[in-house]
């Protein structure tokens, strides 16, 4: 009788690629974890948070913020939103969530447009949201940037100082950018610049209001996850 050919080989490598093509791809490496921290006091009204929710999600749909996200190839960035209020009013509205595409920016700003307002009547505490963005932040050690971006249209009435804020052991290491906004924003400037920023190379942009919102938040992004090297550089 004729010997069949051996067809081992055949189903072992069979079986190894359809392991291989069922293997997840390989992780890539957190460049900087980022928490933009959006301001929803009793000072933005109804509009004007209309026009920061609209203006954040058009800033993460830019092409050339997309470009920043995506700067460093092989390597990502790790966003969460949160929206801060008074010293007990502070609610994630997103979850740590990879950026490892445009795609995913425009998933991120498709669900922030659905995101309903989480506080509309409480105070202003700047230091309490610097606090909540560190303690988001102290989950992702695996990203050798960290940033808190604090965005907000008055200064601290409430909670503790943002200057005790920046003392806590949650901030070392985290770099603390501001955006401020309104005709107050050259005043505010100081109070953020004096008591708010924290870090090597933080810096404050300026709204001239919440209609401008957008660009000034777009820039804010190119600038803060531009490459180390070229960041300092700007």
């Amino acid at each position: 009788m004729e010997k069949r050919p051996e067809r081992r080989p055949l189903v072992a490598a069979a079986l190894a690629l359809g392991l291989a093509a069922a293997a997840p791809a390989a992780a890539q490496d957190c460049r900087i974890a980022l928490a933009l921290a959006i301001d929803v006091s009793s000072s933005v009204d109804a509009a004007e948070y209309r026009l920061q929710a609209g203006g954040l999600a058009a800033a993460l749909r830019d092409a050339q913020v997309a470009a920043a996200f995506l700067a460093v190839p092989g390597q990502v960035v790790e966003l969460t939103i949160f929206e801060w209020s008074g010293r007990r009013q502070q609610a994630t509205a997103l979850d740590w969530t990879t950026i490892a595409s445009a795609d995913d920016l425009y998933d991120v700003a498709a669900r922030l447009e659905a995101w309903p307002r989480a506080f509309a009547r409480h105070a202003t505490a700047i230091g309490e949201a610097m606090l909540y963005g560190a303690e988001a932040l102290a989950g992702r050690p695996d990203c050798p940037e960290r940033i808190i971006d604090v965005s907000g249209d008055g200064e601290t009435n409430d909670g503790i100082s943002p200057l005790v804020a920046r003392q806590s052991p949650l901030l070392e290491g985290v770099t603390v950018n501001g955006l401020v906004i309104g005709v107050t924003r050259r005043i505010l400037r100081r109070h953020y610049e004096a008591f708010v920023i924290h870090g090597p190379g933080a810096f404050v942009e300026m709204a001239d209001d919440h209609g401008d919102f957008s660009r000034a938040m777009r820039r804010k992004l190119i600038r803060e996850l531009q490459p180390r090297a070229i960041s300092m550089a700007d």
